[in-house]
């Protein structure tokens, strides 16, 4: 049997709280110090999780600090503490490491980790943006978009995510506005995009209210520690993708803008049967797309470090959807700010769609 295991960790300092409510009576830095100085430990075990021609078994490892704490803690100190957790995975006969969460995210994106281990090691980073792509897909078929009609926004383009998911989404689309700080960089994946797709319309901007004000679908992926994407530059009924952590479309959106489907990536349904032993805020049945791809790269022996650093691969997205739908893990449905999204949430949004649709049209 094939065996693997996933980093978790605490969003914040609320998930503590609600396992040790006696704590909430101090102030969050003491509650810090003091997480802090836990050991990793195993949280659950992951059972029953069967593909098409094989079976493997895994384990949830908890690393004790949230992601504000691995963002404001010195480095050294937070990949020690990772690199702690990985060796207990080791340790258990995995064969392969998940990074969930900011794990994925601090330093190098994992590289520092798997050298530090005798493992393969994979953020799935890969799946995520797969999921996500297909999800943006799902997301306009709700709203009654065809997304080959949709003008497209990538937010982050310059960087190794944001062009593989530009390159995905020109597949559909025909208008695509690459957004970045270089417009010189921007020029030149325009030109590239453009020796592979001549006959699609690509513009680039260096200002992100500009570039995405037209857009019917907004993927945004840039490594800014603050949000970019304010609620005054979104267009009415759009679609907007958020692959980026820290998130990269600003709580404001979520009060202000009814109108606007944003979705932080694809819900992933697991074989069934598949049990997690731990509840971490999804249904049954569901989980992330960087905790599916450990699974089905487990499930298909794939172990290598698969989604690693920051660079990534059109090759490796199709690859990995490929692998997903072989093993019985497919898209589910959509979350957003954390939660699945439900039909009542997009009926909200589309009955405020047509709200200021109308009196866009009245006032015309």
């Amino acid at each position: 049997m094939e065996k693997f295991a996933f980093l978790i960790h605490p969003i914040e300092l609320e998930d503590i709280y609600r396992k040790y409510k006696q704590l909430r009576i101090l102030p969050d830095t003491i509650v810090e110090a003091l997480t802090s100085r836990l050991s990793p430990s195993i949280v659950s075990s992951i059972d029953n999780v069967v593909g098409n021609d094989s079976t493997a078994e895994g384990l949830f490892v908890g690393v004790p600090m949230t992601s504000r704490m691995m963002m404001k803690f010195p480095l050294e100190r937070v990949l020690k503490k990772i690199i702690q957790a990985g060796k207990i995975a080791e340790a258990e006969g995995a064969k392969i490491l998940g990074l969930g969460a900011y794990t994925s995210v601090v330093g190098d994106a994992g590289i520092t980790i798997a050298n530090n281990l005798n493992i393969a090691v994979t953020t799935g980073n890969t799946y995520t943006v797969a999921a996500a792509l297909e999800g943006v897909e799902e997301a306009c078929r709700l709203l009654n978009k065809r997304i080959t009609e949709c003008e497209a926004a990538v937010v982050g383009a310059n960087g190794s995510i944001g062009k593989v998911c530009s390159e995905i989404i020109l597949r559909q689309v025909n208008v695509l506005n690459l957004v970045g700080k270089d417009m010189d960089k921007l020029e030149e994946l325009k030109l590239q995009l453009l020796s592979r797709y001549p006959d699609k319309d690509i513009r680039t901007s260096i200002s992100i209210e500009k570039g995405i004000h037209n857009a019917d679908v907004v993927i945004t992926v840039t490594s800014s520690i603050n949000d970019v994407i304010k609620p005054e530059y979104i267009k009415i009924g759009a679609v907007v993708c958020d692959v980026a952590r820290p998130r990269d479309v600003a709580k404001a959106v979520q009060d202000k803008r009814k109108d606007v489907l944003v979705i932080e990536g694809g819900v992933i349904e697991v074989p069934k049967g598949l049990n997690f032993n731990f509840n971490y805020g999804f249904p049954e049945g569901l989980t992330y797309a960087c905790m599916a791809e450990t699974m089905i790269l487990a499930l298909e022996k794939r172990y290598e470090n698969f989604s690693l650093g920051r660079e990534m691969e059109v090759e490796k997205v199709d690859e990995i959807r490929g692998l997903a739908h072989k093993h019985g893990f497919k898209l589910a449905g959509l979350r957003s700010f954390e939660r699945v999204i439900n039909q009542a949430h997009i009926d909200g949004v589309l009955q405020e769609i047509e709200k200021l649709e109308g009196r866009a049209m009245k006032f015309y």
